[in-house]
């Protein structure tokens, strides 16, 4: 298991991420993915902590905060030391029927932020991250409420999840302004198949030193290897119920094409496969996995070990490249002498 720092901070995160939307149940939005009971939560995290696993996600939202509090039971049942994993949360979805129980103001923050750490059964969380963008709370209201807590030391590293680069940098300029505790991560939505943040988010996140935490690295169960052209929606798959994130299919399928005599060659699966493709990226701080098996769990883990040649990565690549889209096709044009001759050092 490798080890990054989290964005610009000195805080070390293994590559691998365990995420727990699956732990807890509920007849909501999360029926469909959620249904691990605590004695499979206990084995997910133990097996994850063994492997090297020291880097937890959550969210309040979660099984209506019944992740959270599986996630708390379970660090206590294995006997992990607090300071020894970083636990990751978030904040914005809704929480209750009142008005003001949702977004990223000041006062849902401050109320979700207690209910959490009660959740969770700490003094503290690693990294709160936004859970999306907020169309009507100010950027610098969302911001100075985070550094609150972060005096207060309720939160060590803030993050956000879901937001167009233009945020992200409007974000980190007001930061930098007023002198306020910085964005150290963003969560997105990333994988083979779907690889839009390289236009402008991967660019920003590097130039800016901001770690990026990738969520449904196997485009929601499309790269698990049970999908095909021929079996698009196989028994007991979430797709069926729950057709989420967006995926160019034919697309995908092409992909799979190209992945699965690559994964048969390792010995592998092509879910494998496709996290390891991921964790080739520079850009990538680390990979949220889940799983409703301890066995899918164990193959998720396994990609930390699988090493591509840069042919495999090539194919990879160029199979899933995105379709050039302006200014990406002007830019390279324009600049294509500018550096010819302008020595590097």
């Amino acid at each position: 298991m490798k080890y990054h720092t989290l964005g610009q901070t000195g805080l070390l995160v293994s590559e691998l991420c365990l995420g727990t939307m699956t732990f807890g149940s509920n007849e909501g939005i999360y029926k469909s993915i959620a249904g691990v009971e605590q004695s499979t939560a206990d084995q997910f995290l133990k097996v994850s902590f063994d492997a090297g696993v020291n880097f937890v996600d959550t969210a309040d939202v979660y099984t209506d905060g019944e992740s959270e509090k599986t996630l708390a039971r379970a660090i206590k049942n294995i006997g992990i030391a607090r300071k020894d994993i970083v636990v990751a949360t978030k904040v914005y979805g809704r929480t209750g029927p009142g008005r003001n129980d949702v977004g990223a103001s000041r006062g849902h923050i401050m109320d979700a932020i207690e209910d959490s750490l009660e959740r969770l059964q700490t003094d503290y969380i690693d990294l709160y991250q936004i859970h999306a963008s907020d169309s009507i709370t100010p950027i610098e209201e969302t911001l100075r409420a985070l550094d609150t807590l972060v005096s207060q030391g309720k939160v060590r590293y803030i993050g956000c999840s879901n937001w167009y680069a233009w945020q992200i940098m409007k974000a980190l300029g007001i930061s930098e302004s007023k002198n306020l505790a910085r964005f150290d991560t963003l969560q997105a939505y990333y994988s083979i198949a779907g690889r839009d943040l390289e236009r402008e988010i991967a660019p920003l996140l590097r130039d800016q030193g901001t770690g990026l935490l990738v969520w449904s690295p196997l485009g929601g169960g499309l790269l698990s290897g049970k999908y095909s052209r021929e079996n698009q929606k196989p028994e007991d798959s979430r797709r069926s119920s729950f057709d989420f994130p967006i995926v160019d299919k034919e697309r995908t399928w092409r992909i799979l094409d190209v992945l699965r005599p690559i994964a048969q060659a390792h010995n592998t699966g092509v879910a494998t496969l496709a996290l390891a493709w991921i964790l080739e990226k520079p850009f990538v701080t680390s990979v949220i996995i889940g799983a409703k098996r301890i066995d899918q769990l164990r193959q998720n883990l396994s990609a930390a070990d699988l090493q591509l040649t840069e042919d495999e990565v090539k194919k990879l690549d160029e199979v899933s490249a995105l379709p050039p889209e302006y200014p990406g096709w002007m830019v390279p044009f324009q600049n294509v002498n500018r550096l010819a001759n302008v020595p590097r050092f």
